[in-house]
């Protein structure tokens, strides 16, 4: 896709003359309290741990959100527990906000060690799951994690994504802000305020809390200064299905269920009958979809925003970052990035000194005002081979340009090329539900019956590859149902992140690393990681998949006519990738991926129309770069043999979590 630079004048002027008056005012109040030679000294750029983290106030509160989910006849509450500084407050200073609203606090943990929150006797929290009070709460900032709607402590009935999912955590931004009413308790009628507070807020979190992030940002809610989510949902619809093919055997009823607390289980009947109702397996868009896209609301976002993906993620595929990031570029959001070779995995398990580094100054910078030049580094940070890391000025790279790639023929069936010139004649393949991109892959070489594959010749320069590719395929099946898989592949050798294992390209240690201070109920010391590797002749590092019988629109899927060809276009997964020279680039047309996407009704024969079958891949360089990146060589089909891979992906978790 080409590169969106364009930026909104009238917010980067706000961000600009914010930061400016704090800083002003932070010059102003050490002037004040200082020597004079001190007064004189620079601003500071980095918040210090002066707080005392074992003294913290720990306190919790119950903030009506407007809503009854559960229809029990009173707005529901939804439970916040706060860590907070105790001497800004009794000076007389507000202090900002982090936020992590998620619905995993009893069910199921946060963090590579599935942490879930503890309490006291008189129900303060004790432990905070993740290291974000440790670190950030002795800094000056509070820290606050709210238990989503239906689940915890909370009222109200899970919605997965919808309304009531985000309205849990707007209600609390809406709290801090003097907007909304909270009580000391659920049930009780003594109100609370947030004195302590002055409402700048920035919401973190993986998966399903990072998803809320995306969502309440969508509202535009005043308030919230900065996300960071960490593979993170952007549109529903896009976790369940790829372009009308199913990705999982659930729905969003079946998650509400894994979630939600006993307490509100037995009232909540209603609100799983929609999610049912609302969601049917077709594969068709419907209300519930769209009530659940935040990408079409990117328009109203205020806050900047800090993604952090895994470009192996299975689970949260990287099309939710892709999508969200090119929408917020549309409308002037600042923005910044960290892409790595992992699975679904959390920045503290994969490079940990950085990212703390990284979020430490960045919530200084959108938080406390300071001027500590973030905002003027590079916007991405992308890791190209396990723990190498490289930036990026902009993202995608200035130049990127969507380059259309054709496929061609060759000698041996199913095995051809990719080159910039139009090609005649057409290619077979039969669905195989038992086999999946690594069997494809593996195969490249060699004429098989569930696929069909097409090589550049070997690469004479490096290609880079960075945003988001589509492949249009007009095919004809042989049946009246049909899905389709299109991948890309670097081949050749490299030592890339295990992606496929459990762990997903991290392995954890013994010896345990502290990022802030303990107590003793809650400790700032985890274990450590280490990337887990494996040698491989070839890298799947993009793919897109898509129900033939959704070709004219997502809204209603329509059975196939046999012997009757369709065009459809697959968006595939975003990516950041570079072919080195001496590799080869390819594209792969199938049906089933095993695993990543249920079967057809039926097992159809496809025949692929090569003339109209094409690629736009955003390289960086565009087609100027492929011309000079193929030239000198020939693109003879190279011999046939097994490649070795990393073995199949596990079935991704239906639960958005860690």
């Amino acid at each position: 896709m080409p590169k969106s630079t364009s930026v909104r004048a009238p917010l980067r002027t706000r961000l600009t003359l914010w930061r400016a008056l704090a800083t002003a005012a932070v010059a102003a109040l050490l002037a004040t309290f200082l020597t004079p030679a001190a007064a004189q000294a620079a601003p500071p750029r980095e918040s210090a741990p002066v707080y005392s983290y074992a003294h913290a106030v720990r306190e919790s509160v119950w903030v009506d959100t407007g809503l009854d989910e559960d229809g029990d006849g009173r707005h529901d509450r939804v439970a916040a527990d706060i860590v907070r500084p105790a001497e800004p407050a009794r000076e007389g200073r507000k202090v900002p906000v982090i936020m992590d609203a998620s619905p995993y606090y009893s069910c199921c943990g946060r963090g590579n060690e599935n942490q879930v929150k503890t309490y006291d006797a008189s129900g303060h929290v004790v432990q905070m799951p993740l290291f974000y009070d440790n670190y950030f709460v002795p800094r000056g900032y509070a820290f606050v994690g709210v238990d989503l709607a239906g689940t915890d402590r909370s009222d109200g009935c899970v919605d997965v994504g919808g309304r009531s999912d985000v309205q849990s955590a707007k209600a609390v931004i809406d709290w801090l802000n003097g907007r909304a009413t909270a009580y000391t308790s659920r049930t009780g009628t003594h109100t609370i305020k947030a004195t302590w507070t002055n409402g700048r807020t920035g919401m973190i979190g993986k998966s399903w809390d990072g998803t809320i992030a995306n969502g309440v940002a969508a509202t535009g809610v005043k308030g919230l200064k900065t996300i960071v989510p960490i593979s993170a949902i952007s549109s529903w619809y896009d976790y369940y299905f790829a372009q009308g093919a199913p990705l999982y055997d659930g729905g969003p009823a079946d998650l509400a269920g894994y979630v939600q607390s006993d307490t509100t289980a037995a009232h909540c009947a209603a609100e799983q009958k929609k999610l049912t109702d609302g969601s049917p397996r077709s594969g068709d868009w419907t209300p519930l979809w769209t009530e659940r896209d935040y990408v079409k609301d990117a328009a109203k976002v205020r806050a900047s925003v800090f993604v952090a993906q895994g470009m192996q993620d299975l689970n949260v595929r990287t099309k939710h970052f892709g999508q969200w990031w090119d929408a917020l570029a549309k409308n002037g959001v600042e923005r910044k990035l960290w892409l790595s070779q992992t699975g679904h995995v959390d920045p503290f398990d994969y490079r940990r000194g950085a990212w703390v580094d990284t979020l430490h100054r960045w919530f200084d910078h959108e938080l406390l005002g300071y001027d500590n030049g973030i905002d003027r580094e590079p916007v991405a940070d992308i890791e190209r081979h396990p723990d190498q890391w490289v930036t990026s000025a902009t993202w995608p790279p200035a130049g990127t340009r969507a380059t259309t790639l054709r496929p061609a023929p060759g000698t041996t069936p199913g095995v051809g090329t990719l080159g910039l010139r139009r090609a005649t004649g057409t290619e077979t393949f039969t669905d195989d539900p038992k086999r999946g991109e690594t069997d494809w892959a593996a195969e490249l070489t060699t004429s098989t019956p569930e696929k069909t594959g097409f090589l550049t010749a070997p690469l004479t320069q490096d290609l880079r590859l960075s945003g988001m590719s589509q492949v249009t395929v007009t095919a004809t099946p042989s049946t009246a149902s049909a899905h389709l898989s299109a991948v890309l592949v670097d081949v050749g050798p490299d030592t890339i992140r295990d992606y496929s294992d459990e762990a997903e390209g991290i392995t954890t240690l013994k010896n345990r690393t502290c990022w802030g201070a303990s107590t003793a109920g809650d400790s700032a010391c985890y274990l450590e990681t280490a990337a887990k590797t494996a040698d491989v002749d070839y890298t799947v590092f993009s793919r897109g998949w898509a129900d033939l019988g959704h070709y004219a629109s997502l809204a209603k899927g329509v059975p196939l006519t046999p012997g009757r060809s369709y065009t459809m276009t697959l968006t595939l997964a975003a990516t950041d990738h570079v072919v080195p020279k001496g590799h080869r680039l390819a594209l792969i047309v199938a049906g089933t991926d095993r695993d990543l996407i249920d079967p057809p009704s039926t097992k159809p024969t496809v025949t692929v129309q090569l003339g109209t079958t094409s690629a736009q891949l955003p390289l960086v360089g565009g087609a100027q770069a492929f011309t000079r990146a193929t030239s000198g060589t020939t693109a003879k089909a190279p011999a046939p043999k097994r490649l070795k891979g990393l073995s199949s992906p596990r079935r991704p978790s239906r639960v958005p979590g860690d």
